[in-house]
């Protein structure tokens, strides 16, 4: 092959290699129809992007999988009814559809946040409905 690797990368769960090769040496190469035309500064060349799972399962189809179960199909549809309308709530009355800060800590404690307002406006209307406030 007449690539040679100039770039290894490592995302979430794909990892891989990227091929570089001069566009004239493109002719020759049985890959030709994978590659991507890119510009690099004066030159021009050909990347060849092989990607390599690291985990062999995928986690939409056990999912999908479990979803199919007749069993499981009852205790999700219950987390509908339970989970579902807070999220529903803290998105659409409370405004929050994104979070404002970065790194899992902060996210954490602005999450927290969120759902100690839910739970106190949870606990707050029975007892306006019983005081009549």
């Amino acid at each position: 092959m007449p690539y040679k690797c100039d770039i290894e990368f490592k995302s979430r769960d794909t990892r891989g290699k990227q091929y570089r090769s001069k566009k004239s040496v493109c002719s020759v190469c049985e890959l030709k129809g994978d590659c991507i035309n890119r510009k690099e500064g004066k030159g021009e060349f050909r990347a060849l992007l092989v990607l390599q799972r690291e985990y062999d399962e995928n986690l939409s189809e056990k999912m999908r999988d479990k979803i199919d179960n007749p069993a499981y199909r009852e205790i999700y549809s219950r987390r509908m009814q339970i989970i579902e309308p807070v999220f529903a709530n803290m998105t659409y009355c409370k405004g929050m559809d994104r979070f404002t800060l970065r790194t899992q800590k902060k996210v954490n404690i602005q999450w927290q946040l969120f759902s100690i307002v839910h739970n106190m406006w949870k606990c707050v209307k029975p007892l306006r409905l019983q005081y009549g406030i």
